[in-house]
């Protein structure tokens, strides 16, 4: 018991550690100023403790990420940020509802393209959102980025964000006491290479978050409800991929629904705190698990663990330049970046690679839920195509004086040009369709088949079903298939004795 609890209580310790500077980061990046940095802090701290309190996911660690980021920033830059934190307090009672509503069962069937396509997108805004940092202090930026690549690589101990934090705030210090009187005659220069722009984070508050009520009238909850709508769907999907990465890892099975209600308080509770709303983060779960954390204490010790850091090293904090953090904030987007989904651009079929590339430009141009909800779309049509031609076959055979036509498959929309071409091209005098192949059908499978015995009834041909499988014959029965066609109705296998179909060649119709 103890040496569960201790290997849980240094998890949670050491992923704060890698928590801190993200936090601050994607806290900067939605406000766009040094005010931001708290929020972000905040929300690691709430989220991350109500999260893995009340989540289904265990060990998941929770706290801002980079889609929270990107969706609260446009919020921010639109509505302002008292509203912007009504947003994740009504995207958390979303998120809560998603999860009564069992919603968890079905989000996590978003395909990896349109994953993909949004992820880069995302990592592209979050590179594009620190340009301006780039341009003002170039060196602060590019130090950065080299002291998290040599961590990356040579450094084990200390995550890489952690000791870019550190070794960039301090390059900074010793940068302003060394290189002060060195100028160039172009202003641009100067601040282009030397910092003259190096922008603390500031004073961080002391004490714990201020309750927020969130007070607005009907119209502005109205206004707000696509924005907050954003957050919960967004982040849900953010979450239940992170918990099917820890699945992978650990060999147990989350709790989709209980995963989403525990998102659901954690974002309703930062939005009442005023703080950023979060989801479940990979990095840090990862992270978490890899030190020991198979539990929900190791999550909660982190939030902990960065309120006792707020509270009581707040001070050294307020040195760490904006542009370190920038520097930080584009290797997170940089190493968000999926390069493995540009392999889809040399394989088939092509349109995954279609998917997931308008997928990215939408997220990038546009906005994130108009993205995923086109990428989704996209996919689902590209997915009935491929049905309607690969999943779905027609063969047939010929008994005696019967042409029987053996459908195998779903039997959905997507296939009614294929039966119909098909079937209405044969002029024998009497057709059997058998049905004992047919796995699933749908209100369009069900009418096309009615459709074909009036049809051929007109042209003097009879039409015989049989061998439906219970499923798909209660269908056909809801759909008063089988009572409109009367005695050439459903048949069961066994029952259609007038002709033989155990003989006969197959032969596939394309």
């Amino acid at each position: 018991m103890f040496q569960t609890l201790k290997r849980e209580l240094l998890a949670g310790i050491t992923v704060s550690v890698v928590a801190l500077p993200l936090a601050l980061a994607f806290g900067m990046q939605a406000t766009g100023n040094s005010d931001g940095a708290i929020i972000g802090l905040y929300g690691a701290i709430i989220t991350g403790f109500f999260a893995a309190l009340f989540g289904g996911t265990k060990g998941q660690v929770t706290g801002p990420t980079g889609p929270i980021t990107i969706i609260f920033t446009g919020i921010v830059a639109t509505q302002g940020l008292e509203y912007a934190f009504i947003a994740a307090f009504m995207g958390g009672l979303f998120q809560i509802v998603f999860g009564v509503l069992k919603a968890g069962n079905y989000l996590k069937f978003i395909p990896l393209p349109v994953v993909s396509g949004f992820m880069n997108g995302i990592a592209i805004i979050i590179i594009m959102g620190q340009l301006q940092y780039v341009t003002g202090s170039f060196l602060v930026v590019l130090l950065t980025i080299v002291f998290m690549l040599v961590a990356m690589r040579w450094i084990k101990i200390i995550p890489p964000s952690l000791m870019a934090l550190i070794l960039g705030t301090v390059a900074v210090i010793l940068l302003e006491k060394v290189v002060p009187a060195v100028h160039f005659t172009m202003p641009f220069i100067n601040d282009f290479i030397f910092f003259d722009t190096a922008e603390r984070i500031g004073e961080i508050p002391k004490g714990l978050p201020q309750l927020h009520l969130p007070i607005a009238d009907l119209s502005v909850i109205i206004q707000l409800i696509p924005a907050a709508l954003s957050i919960a769907v967004l982040g849900s999907i953010d979450s239940l991929l992170t918990s099917v990465v820890m699945d992978n890892m650990t060999g147990t099975k989350h709790k989709s629904n209980k995963e989403l209600i525990g998102q659901g308080i954690g974002n309703t509770i930062a939005g009442l705190f005023g703080a950023m709303p979060g989801a479940g983060a990979t990095v840090r779960s990862v992270v978490n698990l890899r030190s020991g954390g198979q539990t929900a204490l190791s999550a909660m010790v982190h939030s902990l663990a960065l309120l006792l850091f707020m509270l009581v090293f707040g001070p050294l904090a307020e040195e760490i330049p904006l542009a370190v953090l920038a520097g930080i904030l584009i290797m997170t987007g940089i190493t968000m970046f999926d390069y493995n989904s540009f392999k889809l651009l040399k394989s088939e079929p092509r349109s995954d690679a279609a998917v997931m590339i308008a997928t990215m430009v939408l997220t990038v141009a546009i906005d994130l839920m108009v993205a995923v909800g086109v990428g989704v779309l996209l996919s689902a049509i590209i997915f009935m195509k491929i049905m309607s031609e690969e999943g779905f076959k027609i063969t047939s055979r010929q008994e005696n004086d019967v042409r029987v036509y053996i459908l195998e498959g779903p039997l959905f929309f997507g296939a009614v040009e294929l039966i119909t071409q098909t079937i209405t091209g044969d002029y024998s005098p009497r057709i059997a369709i058998d049905l004992r192949k047919v796995t699933v059908i749908d209100a369009s499978g069900a009418l096309i088949l009615l459709q074909l015995y009036e049809y051929l009834r007109e042209r003097n041909q009879e039409l015989y079903l049989f061998g439906a499988e219970p499923n798909v014959e209660s269908t056909l029965h809801r759909m008063k298939v089988c009572e409109k066609i009367g005695r050439n109705g459903c048949y069961p296998p066994q029952g259609y004795s007038n002709y033989s179909l155990e003989n006969g060649a197959d032969q596939t119709v394309s």
